[in-house]
């Protein structure tokens, strides 16, 4: 099997390297990860400049890119650029969880999504901060899980968050937002700062979703969907045209 991994906290980040690490016992592995941090980059993209992408050292037996982009490019560069044919990409282990509706904003989520649009099927790994090391643990039965069940079978897409020391593993659906919103002023004239908690969901006690089963001590397992079309509604609309 060839594997394709990123993140979007860097390449020289504890996470991808847990990760890689664990995905050589899987087949072969490359890695193209960003050059510096990329969070909260989404699924951008850059086609105004050219992009440095050059050849990094890494762990034994693994080879590995450094790109000065965004995660969606690095997949971009490690499919299209190198040209080479992945199985299947990982994406992470994130340096704190991408859950909830806060997911759209995530680079490690964007690069999956990319990695989907030019045909591989692909899963993101995340964890608590300084927890990858405790979650590269639980892989080997999250992968096994997702094999059991045939879940790449069924979707192409899947978004794992691991807390350390997890009870289980839950299916489960996207929660509310998990971080509150605001912006700072800063002393420096004109600038403002984003900033940003954990809240908890609307309702907690609904363990099917990913914001409220992390925090239960459960692996989080969440199928994503590549469209943005509302099918239901277009179906709808669609048989109100034909009349």
């Amino acid at each position: 099997m060839r594997i394709l991994i990123t993140n979007d906290d860097g390449v020289n980040t504890l996470g991808i390297r847990v990760l890689a690490e664990w995905a050589k016992k899987l087949g072969e592995v490359t890695v193209v990860a960003p050059k510096v941090e990329q969070s909260a980059k989404s699924h951008a993209i850059d086609f105004i400049r050219p992009i440095e992408a050059k050849q990094v050292p890494f762990i034994d037996g693994v080879t590995a890119y450094s790109v000065d982009s965004t995660p969606a490019d690095c997949i971009r560069f490690g499919i299209l650029g190198l040209k080479k044919d992945y199985d299947l990409v990982f994406s992470g282990i994130n340096k704190g969880v991408n859950v909830g509706a806060d997911v759209v904003y995530s680079g490690t989520i964007g690069a999956v999504f990319e990695a989907a649009k030019l045909g591989v099927k692909a899963i993101a790994f995340s964890s608590f901060p300084e927890e990858q090391v405790e979650a590269a643990k639980e892989l080997d039965k999250v992968y096994a899980y997702i094999l059991e069940n045939k879940l790449l079978e069924q979707n192409r897409i899947y978004n794992v968050n691991i807390p350390a020391n997890a009870k289980g593993i839950r299916i489960t659906c996207q929660g509310t937002s998990y971080f509150s919103d605001g912006f700072v002023k800063l002393e420096e004239e004109n600038m403002y700062a984003q900033v940003g908690e954990p809240i908890p969901d609307d309702k907690p006690e609904d363990l099917d979703r990913d914001t409220v089963a992390i925090h239960n001590g459960y692996i989080s397992v969440t199928p994503l969907m590549e469209t943005r079309t509302n099918m239901e509604l277009f179906e709808k609309l669609r048989v109100n045209n034909a009349k």
